[in-house]
């Protein structure tokens, strides 16, 4: 079920908002979010670890060795909003795989 809802979303005209998160191991993640159902669901999202290596997930890639798309409404409150040009300069970047 979750795949088809993110695909939805994705794939909708709603507004989509940007985000970063730092976790206590110095990981970075983004997300690109889509408000559904009045929460906030990752559409787009990318892990960089400590050695900076980054991962990118989306519908058509949800899971693999290194990490997955959330598959819960990302908790905004703990994370800080960035420009959508930042978001999509990192996700360009990023492991296609």
């Amino acid at each position: 079920m979750l795949p088809d809802l993110i695909k939805q979303l994705t794939e909708s005209d709603l507004p989509r908002h940007h985000w970063r998160g730092d976790d206590e191991r110095g990981g970075i993640w983004l997300f690109e979010t889509v408000e559904g159902d009045g929460e906030h669901w990752a559409v787009r999202q990318v892990e960089i670890g400590p050695d900076r290596t980054a991962h990118r997930y989306w519908w058509r890639h949800l899971n693999d060795e290194h990490g997955f798309l959330t598959e819960q409404a990302v908790e905004i409150w703990d994370l800080t909003e960035i420009p959508g040009a930042a978001f999509e300069a990192v996700w360009d970047a990023a492991d296609p795989l």
